[in-house]
């Protein structure tokens, strides 16, 4: 089977000086916690993607939306490789809830300061490149 590197897209979804995070189950990175995201489709931009997975997974409507970098991570124990795009939208519309049970077994908002354990690899290298300086820029 050929290799392959596949986009991710993480939405970085802000409000009050906390960022949304959910804890992943059914796939890759199983309980860690992880910002809401998948994979970016053929023909989309990442701001469309990360529009549409914050929808899908929270019921979020979100704007204001700019790209804020990248990483690159290996998940070696699942032999995958992905790159990573960050897109911090400062502007959520509603309340967040659960829309993909399957694959989120919870939600919650979060201090930067004092995010939850285990983070999920890209979050953790996201946050080694300090990318954002806190939650002020929530």
């Amino acid at each position: 089977m050929q290799k392959q590197v596949w986009v991710g897209v993480g939405a970085i979804v802000g409000r009050d000086g906390k960022v949304l995070l959910l804890k992943r189950k059914n796939a890759h990175g199983h309980g860690s916690w992880g910002f809401p995201g998948g994979h970016l489709e053929f023909g989309e931009t990442p701001e469309e993607a990360a529009r549409r997975e914050v929808l899908e997974e929270t019921g979020l409507q979100v704007d204001g939306i700019k790209p804020v970098g990248f990483t690159n991570d290996f998940f070696r124990k699942e032999d995958k490789h992905y790159i990573t795009l960050y897109l911090l939208c400062k502007k959520a519309r509603g309340d967040p809830k659960l829309m993909e049970p399957e694959k989120c077994e919870r939600l919650g908002w979060f201090e930067w300061n004092n995010l939850p354990n285990p983070l999920f690899l890209p979050v953790r290298n996201f946050i080694k490149q300090n990318r954002l300086r806190g939650q002020n820029e929530l």
